[in-house]
C-alpha cells in the first residue's frame, strides 16, 4: 500500500501494511479480548478499510501504523505507530500500537515505541505526539510513562487519559 521503507528493530521488522496482511492483523484487531481497551473492527472488511483508511494518511503525511512482523519468522504481531486518526481527527499525531495477545508482556511494545518516537524526533522532527490510554489499562499507561509521555488529563467522554511527550532534542 505504501511505499515507506522498513524499519528493524532488535526482534522486529516494521512496515507499511499490505493488503495481504489484513487477516493476519484481524486476528487481533477483530478479537474483543485483545483490543478490550479500545475499537474492536467487527468484521475482516472493517478492519481492511481502517488499514486503508490509515495508508491513505501516510501518502498524505508521511506516517501511519506499520504492521509488526517477527523478524525471526516472518509472522505479523502487531500493528502501530505514530498516525493522525482519520476516524478521530483533532488530536494532532498520536502513538498507537496493538498486538496479538500471544505477543503480550514481551517487551514488543515498548520496541515499537522505541522505533516510533525515534522516527517522531529525527526524521519527522514533530514538536509533540500524544496517546491515549483507558485508567484500567496499567501497562499501556507504564509503556507510555517509560517512553518519556506524561499525563495531561483524563478526557470524560473518551474515557481515557490523554498524554503527551515533547521533542526535548532540538
Amino acid at each position: 500500500m505504501s511505499e515507506t521503507p522498513m524499519i528493524a528493530t532488535e526482534r522486529l521488522v516494521l512496515r507499511p501494511p499490505r493488503l495481504t496482511d489484513v487477516p493476519a492483523l484481524f486476528e487481533f484487531l477483530g478479537d474483543p479480548k485483545a483490543m478490550q481497551f479500545t475499537h474492536v473492527d467487527g468484521s475482516l472488511k472493517e478492519c481492511r478499510r481502517r488499514v486503508a483508511a490509515h495508508e491513505w494518511q501516510r501518502r498524505k503525511d508521511g506516517y501511519a501504523p506499520w504492521t509488526a512482523e517477527l523478524k525471526e519468522s516472518g509472522r505479523i504481531i502487531g500493528w502501530g505507530g505514530l498516525y493522525d486518526d482519520p476516524f478521530d481527527p483533532g488530536w494532532g499525531v498520536e502513538l498507537g500500537y496493538y498486538f496479538h495477545p500471544d505477543a503480550w508482556g514481551k517487551g514488543f511494545g515498548s520496541e515499537l515505541t522505541q522505533a516510533a518516537m525515534k522516527e517522531a524526533d529525527e526524521v519527522l522532527r514533530l514538536p509533540k505526539v500524544s496517546a491515549f490510554a483507558r485508567p484500567e489499562n496499567v501497562a499501556s499507561r507504564r509503556l507510555l510513562e517509560k517512553a518519556g509521555f506524561q499525563v495531561v488529563r483524563y478526557v470524560p467522554e473518551m474515557e481515557r487519559f490523554y498524554f503527551a511527550r515533547i521533542r526535548v532534542n532540538g
